[in-house]
């Protein structure tokens, strides 16, 4: 049986992002999702009447029969809803529009989310997302449950808890140089981070990530058409998406308890595995990594699962401040500032900045960058990644 690859056979052409300060969005998320389409459309150079997929995450609720009416499409060919809570399946959408490409059902793709929280409500309590056993116990919130798993792979596995500061620090670093960056303009430093208000042992504030309002939108064609569109088009030449078995966040002192999810076992291929076997690359073959952080500790943890760091103690000497830093380091992570110090509508903006770093558009650029690393949200129940590369890596 002959399988379908999805190395090279789409790649974005469009993207397109709105953030503004949680609670100060000046439309609806359906306005706003149209506003982030048509923009994504107009960086592609086609018309949104040309659109024919849709697809998009963690129960937004505009599907494509209502945006392919407001956009005037012809015809809604593909529309679907990517599962999981949280971000983790922000990287599954794009690859569910490169499915959809790949095997001709439909031609051009758009991935969407967005978020207006007067509308919707803040999703630090995720009461659609955990169960009793969770909520008997005072534990109902994302922080929590990452904490507790955090918390284990600090105690147990030994990783310093310098890695998740180095990561925060690294995004804060970034955003500097981010006019749009939620954190632009306000530096952080080790003092300022280790004396900020603890919110759930072992998350400091500045461990968290921000909540903003706003769209993105990424429009993906064919990787023949895209060739004729733009030399700068995001191939995607792999991508994987799973809940493992013997590991979710929706029960406690499961196995893997430390993973972000992406890890595999013995004789069991995990999600970052199949990633990297789909590809035929490796980490070391990797310029440039967008990792979902909804908070630091996880984040962390998706970087080891992805191989990019040993577990324990050893992760310290890799996960560095300026090792982490474009332009200084050998793994620039959220070159953007992040969901940390740039913005979070639900981990969309980071797929951006992905697609950014191919393009050589980023404000923290890596020169030379051509294969570039999409980890979609750790610690949920359904985890996913994507790999991005330019033309000249197929």
């Amino acid at each position: 049986m002959s399988g379908t690859t999805l190395r090279g056979a789409a790649a974005v052409v469009g993207a397109a992002e709105l953030h503004y300060k949680r609670g100060g969005a000046p439309h609806g998320e359906l306005r706003m999702t149209l506003e982030a389409i048509v923009s994504a459309c107009a960086d592609a150079g086609v018309s949104p009447s040309e659109l024919d997929g849709f697809v998009s995450y963690a129960g937004g609720g505009h599907d494509g029969a209502i945006l392919g009416g407001a956009l005037g499409v012809r015809d809604v060919r593909w529309s679907n809803m990517m599962w999981g809570g949280g971000g983790g399946a922000v990287a599954a959408a794009i690859n569910n529009a490169a499915v959809a490409i790949a095997t001709g059902q439909a031609e051009t793709v758009v991935v969407y989310r967005s978020m207006a929280q007067e509308d919707t409500g803040r999703l630090g309590y995720a009461k659609y997302f955990y169960g009793p056993h969770y909520l008997a116990h005072g534990v109902g919130s994302p922080a929590q449950v990452c904490a507790l798993r955090t918390q284990r792979l600090l105690e147990h596995d030994g990783v310093p808890r310098e890695a998740m500061r180095a990561l925060v620090l690294a995004a804060y670093r970034h955003a500097q140089n981010n006019p749009t960056a939620a954190g632009y303009g306000k530096p952080l430093d080790e003092a300022t981070y280790e004396s900020s208000r603890m919110i759930t042992e072992p998350f400091h504030l500045f461990d968290c990530s921000r909540e903003s309002d706003g769209a993105v939108a990424l429009v993906l064609v064919s990787g023949e058409r895209a060739r004729a569109m733009r030399p700068d088009a995001a191939y995607v030449l792999a991508g994987a998406q799973g809940a493992p078995g013997g590991y979710s966040s929706i029960i406690d002192n499961d196995e893997l308890y430390t993973s972000a999810g992406f890890a595999g076992r013995p004789g069991r291929a995990g999600v970052a595995d199949r990633m990297w076997a789909a590809a035929g690359l490796t980490h070391d073959d990797v310029d440039v990594v967008q990792v979902y952080e909804n908070f630091s500790g996880p984040a962390v943890s998706a970087l080891i699962d992805h191989g990019f760091a040993p577990a324990g103690p050893a992760a310290g000497d890799i996960l560095t401040v300026d090792n982490l830093t474009a332009g200084i380091g050998k793994l620039p992570v959220n070159t953007s500032g992040g969901n940390i110090a740039d913005s979070f509508v639900n981990g969309m903006g980071l797929a951006v900045e992905a697609v950014r770093q191919i393009r050589g558009t980023s404000t923290n650029p890596v020169p030379g960058a051509r294969v570039s690393l999409f980890i979609g949200g750790p610690m949920a129940p359904l985890v996913s990644s994507t790999l991005f590369g330019h033309e000249d890596t197929l």
